[in-house]
């Protein structure tokens, strides 16, 4: 096999060499618990206050509102928990047909068990309803939760403007940011958002590590309970070396968020220009202008995805498929089927999601090696040929 060609960074990143690095002593000298009375853990104690504050400039916001938590899925359910049980008398929520499982279902489960949830639509590009979001909002409502953007089709929504106008209807606001985070600048000083969630992997933090961003006045019910960690918002005795590198992984983002936003955006748009060239029958799913600078969506009409990403396996290439259908479901993905995008393409739609770690080399081979891989698998469609046949 090749060196492996890793476009896959919406699922996870590769962990920066500087936040390894800033992680290790962690692990050997500096174990001390960090809420210890004494010198050797308080020394730890202050270099996760310096991640915090890491963490917090690069949202724009306030130390004391950075919440560590184990991963984006528990701030998403700390978040919504949070929400209806400081509202125990609003039995409404209000999220979109395209969230991440991590709040989509958490929110069915909770339909299931006594509330109201209302699921704003998209268009064919994955873009909200804005009519139906706000014309749902009632005095019953007790949260509403908007992705920043999604993270099959790179599709940013408008959360500034919704987290303004659900904040004048005196209703809790929240935000999975867990793609966006890192990619796109965010400044929680100038935003209505309540609480906002992000997760470390995405970002060159290593695994285990989330943040709940929670502004200051918003009512909150911890999810956790137990010891005084994290000013008794979560208790459990604190992931140390996970925190430090999550503080790193946020500086670096900091600092790279210009090539994230010229050089990564240049290699994608290569990429999809070339792949829409040479292959016939495909299309980008989503918006092709509002999304991430790193990531496209490609539908690949009358072939499986999971027979794309198995053969473009054999060449080391790393993506994702936008079906279900490697989880043994033949369904394609809940966000596709919301987009209405057809049966033919969403079956056969690869998600590419590139980091500041790939290369235009990297590139040039997925160029080369990807057009004569949806040829083959043509070849041997029955779907194809009837396409062909009535000049599709």
């Amino acid at each position: 096999m090749d060196a492996p060609i890793y476009m896959d960074n919406n699922a996870t990143t590769r962990v920066a060499p500087e936040v390894l690095e800033a992680m290790l002593p962690y692990f050997s000298d500096l174990y001390g618990n960090p809420s210890s009375m004494h010198t050797f853990g308080g020394q730890v104690g202050q270099k996760i206050d310096a991640a915090r504050a890491h963490v917090a400039r690069l949202l724009g916001a306030f130390p004391e509102e950075i919440l560590f938590t184990s991963c984006g899925t528990e701030s998403d359910s700390t978040a919504i928990y949070a929400a209806i049980r400081s509202n125990p008398d609003r039995k409404h929520i209000v999220t979109t047909r395209v969230e991440h499982p991590a709040v989509k279902n958490l929110v069915e489960h909770l339909g299931k068990n006594g509330y109201q949830v209302t699921f704003v639509p998209v268009d064919r590009q994955g873009r909200l309803d804005l009519d139906v979001l706000y014309d749902s909002l009632s005095d019953d409502t007790a949260i509403v939760s908007v992705m920043w953007a999604n993270n099959e089709t790179g599709t940013i929504f408008p959360v500034e403007e919704i987290a303004r106008n659900v904040r004048d209807r005196g209703i809790v606001f929240h935000t999975d940011a867990v793609q966006a985070v890192g990619k796109i600048p965010i400044n929680m000083a100038n935003s209505a958002v309540n609480m906002l969630s992000l997760s470390g992997h995405k970002l060159h933090a290593p695994k285990g590590i989330g943040v709940l961003y929670i502004r200051k006045g918003t009512r909150f019910s911890p999810f956790l309970m137990g010891g005084h960690q994290e000013r008794g918002r979560r208790a459990g005795t604190e992931n140390t070396a996970s925190i430090i590198g999550m503080g790193r992984a946020a500086e670096l983002a900091m600092a790279g968020m210009e090539v994230e936003n010229s050089r990564v955006k240049a290699l994608r748009d290569k990429l999809e220009a070339e792949l829409l060239k040479r292959v016939p029958n495909s299309m980008v799913n989503g918006d092709p202008e509002n999304r991430l600078p790193n990531t496209t969506s490609i539908a690949f009409e009358y072939v499986e995805g999971e027979a794309i990403l198995l053969l473009m396996d054999q060449y080391g290439i790393c993506a994702s498929s936008g079906s279900a259908c490697t989880s043994g479901s033949l369904e394609p993905s809940h966000v596709l089927r919301a987009m209405g995008v057809p049966f033919t393409a969403a079956h056969g739609s690869i998600r590419f999601s590139l980091s500041v770690y790939n290369t235009a080399e990297e590139v040039d081979r997925v160029i080369e090696k990807l057009p004569p891989i949806i040829d083959r698998l043509r070849q041997m469609s029955p779907f194809w040929h009837e396409a062909q046949k009535s000049g599709k």
